[in-house]
């Protein structure tokens, strides 16, 4: 994959962050990885030399709050931000660019989840029928079921949760939701029900 931010566009991003409110340096590092959809999660030792250089440009301030430093952003960096604008756009199309790629992966993950599903759905059933006598199936596979259907339940709902937090995350940032990514999740979804559905009617 290649790299999130071009060479001088972090430097513009932080801007713009600290633009929109002051920030430690924790919650910088946490606003890139919520807008980047989690494909690029800086660390310390990223960010915090690159905010020590807008400092010397004259462009943040920063402030001691108890244990942590605040960083502000001055009129001078202000006034890049609005200069810029047009190359912030640009970085914004490219942030979206990453959440494509996530839901492209989530797809993918969610084909190889169906694809091992089915198999062990099969394999499962296949030894039951092979080990077990005929008279004693029964209440043993409606018990191992309600214990799968409990595990499916769960599976679904961590998703659902995990999925929709990340989403609304990076929309509550700022971020851009293009259609194309929500159409991308449901056809991923759409897929995987349909996997589940053929392989309980084998």
């Amino acid at each position: 994959m290649p790299p999130v931010f071009s060479h001088g566009d972090l430097r513009l991003y932080l801007l713009q962050l600290l633009d929109e409110e002051p920030r430690h340096g924790y919650d910088i590092m946490q606003a890139l990885s919520d807008r980047t959809g989690g494909t690029y999660t800086p660390s310390a030792g990223t960010i915090y030399p690159r905010l020590a250089k807008l400092e010397e440009e004259g462009l943040v301030t920063k402030t001691v709050d108890g244990r942590k430093t605040i960083y502000a952003i001055t009129d001078a960096g202000r006034a890049e931000v609005r200069e810029r604008a047009e190359d912030l756009v640009g970085i914004e199309a490219g942030l979206a660019d990453s959440v494509r790629l996530i839901a492209d992966g989530v797809r993918a993950s969610v084909k190889e989840a169906m694809r091992s599903l089915n198999a062990d759905l099969a394999a499962a059933s296949r030894t039951a029928r092979e080990t077990t006598p005929q008279d004693e199936r029964q209440p043993d596979d409606r018990v191992r079921s309600r214990i799968e259907l409990q595990r499916a339940d769960r599976a679904i709902t961590e998703f659902r949760a995990r999925v929709r937090t990340d989403l609304r995350t990076y929309v509550a940032k700022g971020g851009a939701l293009d259609a194309a990514v929500v159409d991308q999740l449901q056809s991923a979804l759409d897929e995987a029900s349909r996997t589940v559905t053929a392989a309980l009617h084998r």
